[in-house]
């Protein structure tokens, strides 16, 4: 006997999730059918199953490394997965499409990983499983989806959802690269800035100021001597810094160090808020299609905690997949670790009464992508001028302390004459 996980629903269109022992597959589908269940999702439960939310930072580590040596760009992924769901539902086989596609592939790297997964299909895997054979180039999420549409028997509807959401996605991970890009490249810019006065010009004016023996303002004096500091130290300060870039990094992979830095980003003026609606938006649109693929709500919470990664909502879903194995709804588990706004939980709370919690949710992303809009626009808008300002300001404050001593140039000159 083995133990199967099933998503139904009944007479009134309820969702129902649970377990049942039957002796295959088959057994199992005649069973829920004869008490009037239409299966939505039926698949065996087996032991070797991952439940990590995120894993240790050596795999971590790992699966970084082959995600860049094997980076397959997006709209290359997009391309191919409405390409096969296209070809799926002209009625052409899985090994007939997969072939198509490897001919046409112009990428080569894309071109190996088919001609893999193809492989390993006529070794007799299931689609899904011959996809979560390459995990840098085909995620948890995607393997999920597909083993979901293998099993409703509509593959290539959820392919073509599949595809919507990898661009909405990536849509809005650019929105927020683009709002957080421009104040990071205006910082580094002011620090090569600041960097070439103090390293550069500060010392020339030095050396002019020494041959006077004229005593220099104090700010003046802070300035030359911390010029001299970094001169004399720029190696060991450069490999100081890259040092503690590359600890932090580290550090963010572990348990404590991630959890500390995604808070700092959470609580971040404006930016928090930002990276709170992008992560509220991958929540929703990710539970959302995998619900209504017929995934199981705490396996579905499981892929949504890869995705969102910001260790603050991991801890929270991990808090929420406790209380609704003790019975709690999803809308209650989620209200009570305090995390997830109250629009959110509503929409939520709503779907479980009508049954339609995949496009309340739908709804609940568009909204979060709204305000992701929102932000982005309102960013741009102000925070060009701003970082302008301060860039200025700060070289200006530079300059005026350098030349400060000009001010009393004439009594310089009388003492060193």
């Amino acid at each position: 006997m083995a133990n199967f996980q099933y998503v139904v629903t009944d007479g009134k269109g309820i969702r129902r999730e649970d377990r049942i022992r039957a002796s295959n597959l088959d057994a199992a589908m005649q069973t829920l059918q004869k008490k009037g269940y239409k299966v939505v999702s039926l698949r065996e439960i087996r032991a070797s199953s991952k439940d990590s939310a995120l894993p240790p930072i050596t795999v971590q580590i790992q699966t970084a490394v082959e995600r860049i040596k094997n980076h397959i760009p997006l709209n290359t992924l997009v391309f191919f997965t409405r390409q096969l769901s296209t070809m799926f539902s002209a009625g052409l086989t899985i090994e007939k499409s997969l072939t198509n596609l490897m001919v046409e592939e112009k990428n080569h790297r894309f071109r190996k990983v088919l001609a893999k997964v193809g492989n390993d299909i006529k070794k007799g895997m299931s689609l899904s499983e011959a996809l979560g054979e390459s995990p840098g180039v085909f995620d948890g999420l995607y393997v999920a989806l597909v083993h979901a549409g293998e099993v409703s028997g509509a593959l290539h509807v959820i392919l073509e959802e599949l595809s919507d959401y990898l661009e909405v996605m990536e849509d809005t991970r650019r929105k927020v690269i683009s709002a957080l890009s421009y104040p990071a490249f205006v910082m580094i810019f002011m620090i090569i800035i600041v960097s070439g006065l103090i390293l550069f010009v500060v010392p020339q004016f030095a050396e002019i100021y020494a041959k006077f023996g004229a005593r220099l303002p104090g700010p003046t004096r802070a300035l030359v001597n911390a010029s001299q500091l970094i001169s004399r130290n720029f190696v060991p300060v450069t490999l100081l810094i890259i040092v503690g870039l590359f600890i932090g990094w580290l550090s963010s992979l572990t348990e404590r160090g991630g959890l500390f830095f995604d808070k700092i980003w959470l609580n971040f003026p404006v930016m928090g808020t930002l990276v709170q609606n992008s992560i509220m938006n991958k929540f929703a649109k990710t539970f959302g299609i995998l619900l209504g693929s017929g995934v199981p709500v705490l396996e579905s919470l499981g892929h949504v905690q890869r995705v969102v990664r910001n260790r603050v909502m991991v801890e929270a879903l991990d808090r929420s997949k406790m209380m609704i194995k003790d019975g709690f709804a999803i809308s209650v588990a989620l209200k009570k670790t305090d995390v997830f706004p109250p629009t959110l939980i509503q929409l939520i709370a709503t779907g479980e009464e009508t049954g339609e919690m995949d496009k309340l949710l739908d709804k609940a992303a568009y909204f979060y992508a709204k305000q992701v809009d929102a932000i982005v626009d309102r960013l741009t808008a102000l925070i060009e001028p701003l970082m302008i300002v301060t860039l200025g300001a700060v070289v200006v404050t530079i300059i005026v302390t350098i030349y400060l001593p000009i001010f009393k140039l004439g009594f310089a000159l009388q003492r060193g004459l």
